[in-house]
């Protein structure tokens, strides 16, 4: 529940890296149970008590120390939200744009059909809880306030089936699916009318299908974002890993009609136009990992969009995480930052792929 590689970095120099590649957005991850605990008084919600929740007395006051060291403005005390204040405030300082992303409800690793985080109703996704907390963070984040660099909220990340249809107090389809997004994305609105709201789909966020051709939900109820007094503010959002692709053509097909024929105004086949950002993708960053038939699909699609270019956010950042299942100090492979979050992984990648991809998008 915290912003991760503090406890290796500050976070203005962190977001100086990320500005340093000319990228002009983060995607800021939270959970439902973050809000939950704040609503409820928790004591669990300092640094100190999060970071032993997380990782044991030892681990937990070690970590803690380097946290404060690289972050002096923080106490033990501070609390996760005003750590997430501090992301933001920095980010604004820095001209960079930020991305709220409710990520997961429980807070634990994402993604899978059994983590009881997979579809409204399930085990740890209480509709009610979701919608209440995405519309707090929304009121308390408006840019009139503390949040200057707020420029968009997502509902939720990678909706899908869970493992036991039973499980979920909603059936898995889109008739549900629009009965509990549109009540979400009004309330962010009502509460804030500045951010954009991006919109979600099926199957861990890889299929619009169903929204962007404006087809029937079910029972009568069909998708047409025009219906909405804030659906200029709607963006659709996908994810792609289809990284052993051999084709280049057998990604394209897949994600036009899936999602991204809505940025062709002139295809008659997707009445519900809007911009659609690919808000994850990613890839080992071993060497020569920008080079397969996958990264380079991307790019070009991307960047090759009608109206476009297109927006895109890569998997991950992270160099490492404080736990990930089970496992303290986790390292990750895809991420562009090294373990100790001190330079990139790969500079290779950085300068051959991750540069020219912004410079194509941004100008």
């Amino acid at each position: 529940m915290l912003p991760e590689g503090l406890q290796f970095n500050s976070i203005a120099n962190i977001l100086s890296m990320v500005k340093s590649l000319g990228m002009n957005v983060i995607r800021l991850t939270y959970s439902i149970e973050m809000i939950d605990d704040y609503l409820g008084s928790s004591p669990n919600q300092s640094l100190k008590n999060t970071l032993t929740h997380a990782l044991g007395a030892t681990n937990g006051a070690a970590v803690l120390q380097e946290v404060l060291k690289n972050n002096p403005s923080f106490t033990q005390d501070t609390t996760r939200l005003e750590v997430f204040d501090a992301v933001a405030a920095e980010a604004a300082k820095q001209q960079i744009w930020v991305h709220l992303d409710n990520h997961v409800s429980k807070a634990q690793w994402c993604c899978s059909e059994t983590d009881g985080n997979t579809w409204f109703g399930d085990t740890n996704f209480p509709s009610y809880q979701w919608q209440r907390g995405l519309g707090f963070m929304a009121n308390r984040n408006d840019k009139a306030k503390s949040w200057p660099a707020l420029g968009s909220m997502a509902l939720r990340n990678e909706l899908r089936a869970p493992d036991t249809p039973g499980n979920s107090a909603n059936p898995y389809d889109w008739y549900h699916w629009y009965q509990n997004m549109v009540p979400a994305a009004a309330g962010i609105n009502s509460n804030n009318s500045s951010p954009l709201i991006f919109l979600s789909g099926l199957g861990y966020d890889t299929d619009e299908t169903a929204l962007v051709n404006g087809q029937n939900l079910g029972q009568g109820v069909y998708f047409n974002n025009k219906n909405f007094p804030y659906g200029n503010k709607l963006v659709f959002e996908l994810h792609n890993y289809q990284n052993d692709a051999t084709s280049c053509d057998d990604i394209t097909s897949n994600l036009y009609k899936n999602g991204y024929g809505a940025m062709n105004t002139d295809d008659s086949a997707f009445p519900n136009h809007a911009p659609v950002v690919m808000t994850e993708f990613g890839y080992e960053q071993a060497n020569g990992g920008d080079q397969s038939v996958y990264a380079q699909c991307i790019k070009s699609f991307v960047t090759g969009q009608p109206g476009g270019p297109g927006g895109w956010m890569q998997w991950a950042l992270s160099g490492s995480y404080y736990i990930r299942e089970g496992t303290q100090d986790y390292d990750e492979t895809w991420g562009l930052l090294n373990h100790n979050w001190s330079g990139w992984r790969n500079q290779g990648i950085i300068d051959n792929y991750v540069k020219s991809f912004v410079e194509a998008t941004l100008g």
